[in-house]
C-alpha cells in the first residue's frame, strides 16, 4: 500500500535528520561518505528502484578533483548518484529554504548559489575550483532543469569555468530510467512541467520496479579550449552516454581531446578496457 510505503520514507527522512544532528558533527569525511551512500541505497530500495552502473572498469573507484555533469530527469538523480559516490552537489539558494529537504542539503556539503547574482557566481566558481583541487567530486546538472529524460537540453557553460580555470578534468555521466521488466524507459520519475513532489513520488510508488542506470564515459580536459567549447563537448558525450552508446560517447570525447592529448582517470581506464 502507498500510505505504507510513504511512512516508511518519512521514517527514512528522520533518519537521516538524525545522522544530521547526532553523527556528522563529528565524522571524518569515510563515515559521511558511507552514510551517505547507505542512506540513499535505502531510500532507491524503498521506492523500488535498483541501480545499474555502466562504464567503469572493474575495480574501478570514483574520479576524485573533478567535475562531475549529467543530464537531470528527476529530483531522485541526487540518490542516484550518491548511492555509487556521495558529491558535492551544485543548487540553486533557493532550495537552502525549503522545508527539510534545504537542511539536509546543507548538511550533506551542498555548494548553493544565487542565480542571477554575478558576484555570487564569482564566489561559487572560485569555491568550487578550490574543494575540487582538495580532492572533491563535485556535481552539477548544467541543462538548469529537468527534462522527461528523451533528450538533452543544451549545456550553460558557466559553471565550467572552475575546471577551465583549476585544470580539472570535467567527468561526464548518462542518466535514464527504465522499466526494470522490459527495459523500455519509463516516465515515472520525472519531475517536470507542473508536477509537484507530491505528484511525482505516487507515479513512482505505483510504477512497476524502475532500473536507474547511470553511465560513465571518458573524462574531459579542456587544455586550450575555452568552457563554452568544454561545456558542448561534455553534452554531446552526455547525449550518447543517456542513450546508452558508449562507442559513440569515447568517439565524442577523443574528438574533443585528441589522442595525442594526455588522458586522464576513466578516460585512459575505459580506452584500456575497450
Amino acid at each position: 500500500m502507498i500510505w505504507l510505503r510513504k511512512l516508511r520514507l518519512g521514517l527514512h527522512l528522520l533518519h537521516a535528520m538524525l545522522l544530521c544532528l547526532t553523527v556528522f558533527p563529528w565524522a571524518n569525511t569515510h563515515t559521511r561518505e558511507r552514510l551517505i551512500r547507505a542512506w540513499s541505497r535505502k531510500l532507491l530500495a524503498l521506492c523500488n528502484i535498483e541501480v545499474e552502473v555502466q562504464g567503469l572498469p572493474p575495480g574501478q573507484g570514483a574520479p576524485r578533483g573533478a567535475m562531475l555533469v549529467s543530464n537531470h530527469i528527476s529530483w531522485l538523480d541526487i540518490y542516484v548518484i550518491h548511492s555509487w559516490q556521495p558529491v558535492r552537489f551544485v543548487a540553486k539558494s533557493e532550495i537552502r529554504s525549503w522545508p527539510v529537504v534545504g537542511w539536509l542539503c546543507d548538511k550533506t556539503g551542498t555548494i548553493f548559489i544565487e542565480r542571477g547574482r554575478k558576484r555570487d557566481a564569482h564566489r561559487v566558481l572560485h569555491h568550487i575550483t578550490e574543494v575540487m583541487q582538495q580532492g572533491d567530486l563535485v556535481c552539477v546538472f548544467p541543462e538548469g532543469t529537468t527534462t522527461d529524460g528523451s533528450h538533452v537540453l543544451p549545456f550553460h557553460a558557466n559553471l565550467m569555468q572552475a575546471p577551465v580555470a583549476g585544470g580539472l578534468p570535467v567527468q561526464p555521466a548518462g542518466l535514464s530510467y527504465v522499466d526494470a521488466a522490459t527495459g523500455k524507459p519509463t516516465l515515472a520519475p520525472a519531475y517536470i512541467d507542473d508536477i509537484s513532489l507530491g505528484q511525482c513520488l505516487d507515479a513512482i510508488l505505483r510504477s512497476p520496479p524502475i532500473k536507474a542506470r547511470l553511465t560513465f564515459g571518458p573524462q574531459l580536459m579542456a587544455h586550450s579550449a575555452s568552457r563554452r567549447e568544454l561545456a558542448e563537448a561534455a553534452r554531446e558525450v552526455v547525449v550518447c552516454l543517456s542513450a546508452g552508446d558508449q562507442g559513440s560517447a569515447r568517439d565524442r570525447a577523443q574528438a574533443f581531446q585528441p589522442t595525442d592529448s594526455p588522458d586522464h582517470g576513466l578516460g585512459a581506464s575505459l580506452t584500456a578496457a575497450s
